[in-house]
């Protein structure tokens, strides 16, 4: 697919996803939205990706959604508009790959959300956290009433929902919201040690510890570990598993080939 609003770049198995829409500080609107579904949707089904970063172009990883777009939806158009949004994120979320956020500036409101979609969260020292939708006569709809109280408890999320708070990366990481901080400059470098890591691990487990972790977190104790241990000895069906434990007795790196 040509894309008009993201660039695309693949280093080795690490594919890049850059929302570029600086003029409007990548202000998510329906097209982009609907670009960001399909670039998804051709990492999910390309075997030669191991991990995806997502950032933005210029001063921004997502200042929010466009207000010019909602500003004049009515109830049901605002509700699609919503679930559009939310039905992206969760691919994101839900993607049998990891997805590192590098945050480069403005994460506000569909922005913090995108972020919160995304497995890591890594974040420019310049970078802004928020849901500010309140003060526009709006509740967060891109899910991220559901997302914040699971990444940093209830009380604080509400805190930041209820006020429209805007934080720093400092707060953002002192409260759980992204994983490091990094000075501006070294922030993709670091995004892409990380996902070069990440991606050098065997795909298999990777892939079966996110859903794990992801179906695991939605359910009670004891469901949660038949779910792990079903992914577990998934693992062993697979020939990744039998390289990585030779490897180990052998004293050398394992050859992982996602099989």
């Amino acid at each position: 697919m040509e894309y008009k609003k993201l660039i695309i770049q693949d280093n080795g198995a690490v594919r890049v996803i850059k929302i570029n829409n600086p003029e409007a500080l990548n202000a998510l609107n329906t097209a982009i939205l609907k670009e960001l579904d399909a670039a998804f949707t051709e990492v999910a089904e390309d075997n030669g990706i191991l991990a995806v970063v997502l950032t933005g172009e210029g001063r921004a990883f997502v200042a929010g959604a466009d207000i010019s777009e909602m500003k004049s939806k009515n109830a049901i158009e605002g509700e699609i508009f919503g679930k559009l949004g939310a039905s992206v994120f969760r691919k994101i979320e839900l993607l049998p790959k990891p997805v590192i956020a590098a945050v480069n500036g403005f994460a506000l409101g569909g922005g913090c959300e995108l972020a919160m979609s995304c497995d890591i969260r890594l974040a420019s020292a310049k970078a802004k956290f928020g849901q500010p939708e309140v003060g526009l006569g709006i509740t967060p709809g891109f899910s991220g009433t559901q997302r914040m109280p699971r990444l940093i408890g209830m009380g604080k999320a509400k805190e930041l929902i209820y006020t429209a708070d805007i934080i720093d990366a400092a707060e953002a990481y002192r409260i759980g919201l992204v994983n490091h901080v990094y000075e501006p400059e070294a922030l993709m470098e670091e995004a892409m040690k990380m996902a070069e890591k990440i991606a050098s691990k065997a795909p298999i487990a990777v892939k079966n510890s996110k859903e794990a972790i992801n179906r695991g977190i939605q359910t009670d104790m004891d469901s949660a570990v038949a779910i792990e241990a079903y992914l577990f000895g998934l693992c062993f069906a697979s020939e990744d598993q039998k390289e990585g434990m030779t490897a180990f007795f052998e004293k050398r790196k394992a050859n992982f080939q996602n099989k």
